[in-house]
């Protein structure tokens, strides 16, 4: 097996050098073109991104993109990647603390509402409202009929947002214990990433049966056809990434989607509407 020395990085230019050479020097690159081939195709499905934020600020279209999932199933990571090269003017990301002592006595869905789309906006919620359907009851941040009248507005409020126009795409990232386990540790280990780590991350593990009771109840209460729960599997954090892009971009009729450079429409093996998924085994 070869190796590349410090003269052959020099001599290259360009990633297609690159491949070329590793293929030359007979060296282990599987890792290698995975990454470069995810970085392509992450270009180009941004390229598409950009058109699609174009129509839909030329359009007035208001669009809520909703992240959910486990701690550590990747929200934060796809939504960077979603965002990258968007413009800000049209582009907003809304990831709310706590609730204050005021909030807390308001209508539960009043803070959320001041930040849905205006008119040519995409909005992407780090965590959202369905923050009172799994992480509050699990860690008893809210009473039980406060959970209760929460699954009961929530297809109210979203069918109210729907008639008005505005386009609702709920995420949920789905991640095996095993892996969420190994991000944990990841982000223990890593300074950059340890200010993620958070007393409530470390009861995700504890707690996993119980969060897996209250995600199906959110499921089974709230995912309807005019705002349907969709599933992505994010073991692998890169595909994950790419074909949630292609879900989004598979939803709209945009200007120049005909030319896109590469696929828009997501792999079904890891994108899936709730009610496929729920035949198989979703975490």
């Amino acid at each position: 097996m070869g190796r590349l020395t410090e003269e052959d990085f020099d001599s290259i230019n360009t990633n297609e050098d690159l491949l070329k050479l590793i293929k030359e020097k007979n060296v282990s690159f599987s890792k290698v073109k995975k990454t470069l081939s995810y970085d392509e195709e992450l270009r180009l499905l941004q390229i598409e991104l950009v058109k699609l934020q174009n129509y839909i600020s030329l359009n007035n279209k208001r669009v809520a993109i909703v992240f959910e999932g486990r701690d550590a199933a990747g929200k934060g990571g796809n939504i960077r990647r979603f965002m990258e090269h968007l413009n800000p003017r049209s582009s907003r990301l809304v990831a709310l603390n706590k609730p204050t002592e005021v909030e807390k006595g308001q209508w539960y869905f009043q803070r959320y509402i001041k930040e849905l789309p205006n008119p040519g906006e995409i909005v992407f919620f780090d965590r959202s409202w369905y923050n009172r359907a799994v992480v509050e009851p699990v860690m008893g941040f809210c009473t039980e009929n406060q959970y209760k009248q929460f699954l009961v507005q929530v297809p109210e409020f979203e069918h109210m947002m729907y008639e008005d126009g505005v386009i609702i795409i709920k995420f949920w990232l789905s991640i095996t214990k095993e892996e969420q386990g190994k991000r944990f540790e990841g982000r223990k280990e890593n300074p950059l990433k340890r200010w993620k780590f958070s007393p409530v991350d470390r009861q995700g593990q504890i707690l996993w049966d119980k969060y897996t009771h209250y995600k199906e109840e959110m499921f089974s209460k709230t995912h309807t056809s005019y705002s349907p729960w969709v599933i992505i599997k994010t073991n692998d954090k890169m595909s994950a990434r790419l074909e949630a892009m292609r879900h989004v971009l598979s939803q709209f009729d945009y200007e120049g989607k005909s030319e896109a450079g590469t696929a828009v429409n997501p792999d079904p093996n890891i994108v899936m509407r709730y009610y496929r998924s729920s035949i198989h085994k979703i975490d």
